[in-house]
């Protein structure tokens, strides 16, 4: 039995957790709540790695780069492209919202108002950025003050010439040995996967997927569109790639982001899919995976976009081409701001709504369901970072096409085969 487990690829395993864990909460309903602890310490587990593998891997992407003008070449590019993957998402959002018509028939009236916390002005949010003590920046877990300070102190690096050396022989090493607790941790996802999705099914059950089915549909079905038209079209027709290859080499991140909710907690498999089975160079991965885990937000953007729609109609609001306009705008710029952990997309959702006057009210119902919807949009987030790293590697030569053709497996031993 041991060893017909060892044989089994970890992204099967995972499916086949996530299948079992859903037939699980549904055959025994509340008594599978219980097993949420086992859930809970993977994500914790996953959770412990996030700090020190963003700082690490960063930096270590940045000192990889030696040449100034590539770095900056790379970082523009990154940036570009999730900005305009999220403008794509939140329009596919707002289209699939207004043919659908989910809040028609819905009744909010009865919609209690929920405190939810003001969200920060984009003025703010890049003031932020800059950290004023970086120990208390990795204790609160602030992954963009984390971003921006690894990128200084990457740069410092470089520019140290001989006295850096040290500085970058301790941060490769460093990095490996994340890389081999990312493997480690990852060897119990399938039981993590497992009591997540036995608790899920078991706390929603059937009655808010029949009530609010029109919007669940909504989020999932323009998640499906944007991944299949907007991603693999950008693959095929941008990078010259198999899209096919590239789904099947991150599946991994997409079933731990499909139940995890958490751009940020999936980037350990995130970072190791793309390198080991889509052959990005570690550091181009190290560099546009943790920006996107912060800034690229296109499951967000969309589920912003049917959401507005449903609120709009459940309370009668028109809404023209200037207001469409707004939204677009205000979810893109929004996104840049929205950290990559469960729920943070409500916080978004009530600066759009405000933004073109619909009532707030709205989100207590949406939040019923958030859990729901975030699993759809997290994927979305972590297949387009995927995608990015994939794209950027191409343009600068990085990208070992042998192993994203599966001709070549990557040089590393898979951890599974020796557990």
């Amino acid at each position: 039995m041991k060893e017909f487990w060892k044989k089994i690829p970890l992204w099967q395993k995972i499916v086949g957790a996530l299948i079992l864990g859903l037939m699980t909460g549904i055959i025994f309903g509340e008594s599978a709540q219980a097993l949420k602890p086992i859930g809970t310490l993977f994500i914790n587990l996953i959770k412990m790695l996030i700090v020190p593998l963003v700082f690490v891997t960063l930096v270590t992407g940045i000192i990889a780069m030696e040449d100034l003008k590539k770095m900056r070449r790379v970082g523009f590019k990154t940036f570009i492209i999730y900005l305009v993957t999220t403008a794509i998402a939140i329009t596919i959002g707002l289209v699939v919202g207004i043919v659908l018509e989910p809040g028609v028939g819905v009744s909010l009236e009865t919609a209690s108002t929920m405190a939810v916390k003001e969200a920060p002005s984009l003025v703010d949010t890049f003031l932020n950025i800059i950290t004023k003590n970086p120990f208390s920046s990795f204790a609160n877990g602030n992954i963009l003050q984390i971003i921006f300070f690894a990128i200084i102190l990457g740069v410092s690096i470089n520019l140290s010439g001989e006295k850096g050396k040290p500085a970058k022989k301790f941060f490769t090493s460093m990095s490996e040995a994340m890389y081999k607790m990312t493997e480690i941790v990852m060897s119990f996802a399938p039981f993590g996967v497992f009591a997540l999705m036995a608790w899920v099914s078991a706390s929603y059950g059937a009655d808010v997927l029949l009530s609010l089915g029109k919007v669940i549909f909504g989020v999932y079905l323009a998640a499906v569109i944007h991944i299949l038209i907007t991603m693999a079209g950008g693959l095929s027709l941008i990078g010259k790639l198999n899209p096919i290859k590239f789904f099947k080499g991150i599946i991994t991140a997409q079933t731990v982001a499909f139940t995890s909710t958490s751009s940020s907690g999936t980037l350990p498999i995130t970072t190791q899919n793309t390198t080991e089975n889509l052959g990005v160079s570690k550091p181009v991965a190290s560099f546009v995976l943790p920006l996107g885990a912060t800034i690229n937000m296109d499951g967000t953007a969309l589920y912003q976009g049917v959401c507005a729609m449903f609120v709009a109609q459940a309370f009668g609001v028109e809404l023209g081409m200037e207001e469409y306009l707004v939204i677009i705008l205000t979810s893109t710029l929004a996104s840049i701001g929205t950290a990559g952990v469960p729920g943070a997309g409500l916080i978004m959702l009530t600066l759009v709504l405000t933004s073109v006057g619909l009532p707030i009210e709205g989100v207590a119902i949406i939040a019923g369901i958030d859990r729901i919807l975030d699993m759809a949009r997290t994927t979305v987030n972590v297949t387009g970072d995927a995608m990015t790293s994939v794209l950027i590697a191409k343009g600068e030569n990085e990208l070992d096409e042998d192993i994203y053709n599966g001709r070549k497996i990557h040089e590393e031993v898979d951890l599974q085969k020796t557990i």
